[in-house]
């Protein structure tokens, strides 16, 4: 009888063995489907000022694992930090990318309950990040990118526990992240994985103590950590309407 068992449990894990095989190869099918689909729509980082040659050298750099980028709205932060990520994951250097945000409105605004999966839920803050991945590929792509996990949504409110390997996490608007969840995040890193952590402290609806990318940026100030890199940007590295940086100034205390 024990024999019989033993044999049953070893044709369960061949089985086993045989589908988790047919499933990578599938992974993998899928993942080179996908970098064929854009195989015309090349993903070339072009910096448009010198503080984006920084920034652009700093996400390609593989002994960066944390990149840090902060300034005025239009500096191209998010824009280059997904192109890098889907120029690396189209190259096999990840497996998926990771987008995070802070599920906080502008200002004091109150969000109500909000129907779906947590995709769906999150769609209102994550929807800047899906715009520049529709550059890339299209709605049906990035769909069953969503089902295989090549594309994660992960609030930051569920990364605790969790470590990220062969991943690009793509943390945006973090002026609105707490010190504490700035801190939880660049600890979920893994193996073969890069966080880049986006933002602008001027635009925060959390201040003082309370801001995590200014509490950041501050411990860094006269500190240096190898293998992080801390990118500054200007009014005057603005690349959308020349009138932001007039708006900016107009608010500025």
């Amino acid at each position: 009888m024990f024999y019989d068992d033993e044999e049953i449990i070893l044709a369960k894990l061949k089985r086993k063995q045989r589908k988790h095989a047919s499933q990578q190869q599938q992974h993998e099918h899928n993942t080179i489907n996908f970098n064929q689909a854009v195989k015309t729509k090349h993903v070339r980082l072009i910096p448009k000022s010198r503080n984006q040659e920084r920034y652009i050298l700093d996400l390609l750099d593989t002994s960066q694992h944390i990149v840090i980028a902060h300034g005025p709205a239009g500096t191209g932060k998010t824009y280059l930090a997904m192109q890098a990520a889907i120029k690396a994951f189209r190259n096999h250097e990840c497996d998926r990318i990771v987008l995070t945000r802070p599920a906080v409105g502008v200002e004091d605004e109150k969000h109500g309950f909000l129907p779906g999966d947590i995709n769906a839920k999150m769609e209102p803050w994550t929807r800047p990040l899906f715009d520049i991945l529709r550059l890339y590929y299209n709605a049906r792509d990035i769909s069953r990118m969503l089902e295989e996990g090549m594309i994660e949504i992960s609030p930051l409110a569920f990364m605790r526990g969790r470590t990220f390997k062969d991943s690009w996490i793509i943390a945006d608007e973090m002026q609105n992240a707490t010190p504490g969840q700035i801190k939880m995040l660049m600890t979920r890193i893994g193996e073969h994985s890069k966080i880049v952590i986006t933002g602008d402290t001027e635009q925060a609806d959390r201040h003082g103590a309370h801001n995590g990318l200014l509490d950041l940026c501050n411990r860094l100030t006269d500190k240096s950590v190898h293998g992080m890199k801390v990118c500054g940007f200007e009014g005057r590295d603005i690349q959308r309407h020349a009138i932001i940086d007039s708006v900016l100034e107009l608010y500025k205390d």
